[in-house]
């Protein structure tokens, strides 16, 4: 495993991107011990290809236990915290805050303050080596007009609860490290794609609609724009960053691929009639209903990936188009996988403020 992690525990690993690193650290060599509360985003199935690995362990916990994340820290002593545990879905943090609020802002505090008690015990060396790193979003940075991307310098405008609540911690992890002196990096990435994506989120719910000839919802008029990043591309940008991140630096993780939201559900709808053809629900495009905008919908995002391809040599593997046909072939080959979730979520819109 040359110069990556060798022990990293890492929090909301079940969840859509922390099962992706999960995977990707399993298989290229670290021991990993998940770390998750099992909330309805959270799914041990996403890590049922590692499950029974020697250098795989799980914990069901809560970030905001401290007693949990101490005796995690302690017991399984990393050299590495990959911190993805959060509420994550923009429409319930419209409905519902609090959860944000307590997960994302006070989990976080929860975990740099543990991890900081752990590191102070550690020899000079073992301090040397370990990091924190802290997983993000691009939605801190508010919305986008027509031009520009978003930089690691870009001032942060977050217009959503999720977004501030992310906004917040991403402020106490820079604050841990300038203040206290732990080895801190952070991400903050696009719109994730692929494989084990829960079904409330725009692709896995538009594949599986089309599926099943279902309307397919989209906000306003489609036009929000947002950059799609691969999750397996992601996974090992993250790995990357933990391992050879310098502390202190953030680096944004993007795919390069800007589509409109109506785009990306007028292809998927191509992909399933060219692959999937049914007489019944004919062409899919006719299924597209336009539902009231969300409040608050960033117009658009899009990432300047510029500092993380030229300081650690990431470059992403699929274009959007391969990572795209990827993903419905993965859902039509994986339906013991999402018909779960699908009997419980029978992909209506998750949250509605009145």
């Amino acid at each position: 495993m040359d110069n990556m992690a060798k022990r990293v525990l890492v929090t909301g690993g079940a969840g859509f991107i922390g099962s992706a690193v999960v995977r990707h650290l399993v298989a290229t060599g670290a021991t990993v011990l998940n770390f998750d509360k099992l909330t309805y985003a959270g799914n041990l199935a996403s890590v049922g290809p590692v499950a029974d690995h020697p250098n795989y362990q799980f914990v069901q916990a809560d970030i905001c236990d401290a007693e949990a994340v101490r005796g995690a820290l302690e017991g399984f002593k990393p050299d590495t915290v990959m911190h993805l545990a959060a509420e994550s879905h923009v429409d319930r943090s419209i409905d519902g805050p609090g959860a944000f609020i307590t997960t994302n802002i006070n989990g976080t505090y929860v975990m740099l303050q543990e991890a900081l008690r752990y590191w102070r015990t550690l020899g000079s060396a073992a301090q040397e080596g370990f990091r924190f790193h802290h997983i993000s979003t691009d939605e801190v940075f508010g919305s986008l007009g027509a031009e520009g991307l978003f930089r690691e310098d870009t001032p942060y405008q977050p217009n959503s609860p999720y977004s501030a609540s992310k906004a917040a911690s991403d402020h106490l992890v820079r604050a841990w490290h300038h203040t206290y002196g732990l080895p801190t990096v952070m991400s903050n990435c696009s719109n994730n794609y692929g494989p084990y994506h829960f079904p409330e989120k725009l692709i896995p719910l538009t594949i599986l609609n089309a599926l099943d000839g279902l309307k397919l919802p989209v906000y306003g008029t489609g036009e929000n724009i947002r950059d799609w990043l691969y999750v397996e591309d992601h996974a090992e940008a993250l790995a990357l960053i933990a391992a050879t991140g310098t502390p202190g630096e953030s680096y944004n993780v993007g795919g390069l691929n800007e589509r409109r939201n109506i785009d990306v559900v007028r292809t998927i709808c191509a992909i399933l009639d060219e692959i999937r053809p049914d007489a019944k629900i004919g062409p899919r495009e006719n299924l597209i209903t336009f539902v009231t905008d969300r409040p608050g919908h960033d117009a658009r995002y899009a990432i300047d990936a510029t500092k993380l391809t030229t300081e650690l040599g990431w470059k992403a593997r699929e274009t959007f188009e391969t990572g795209l046909r990827k993903t419905v072939h993965w859902y039509l080959d994986n339906r013991a996988w999402w018909e779960p979730l699908r009997n419980r979520y029978a992909g209506q819109r998750l949250g509605l403020a009145s």
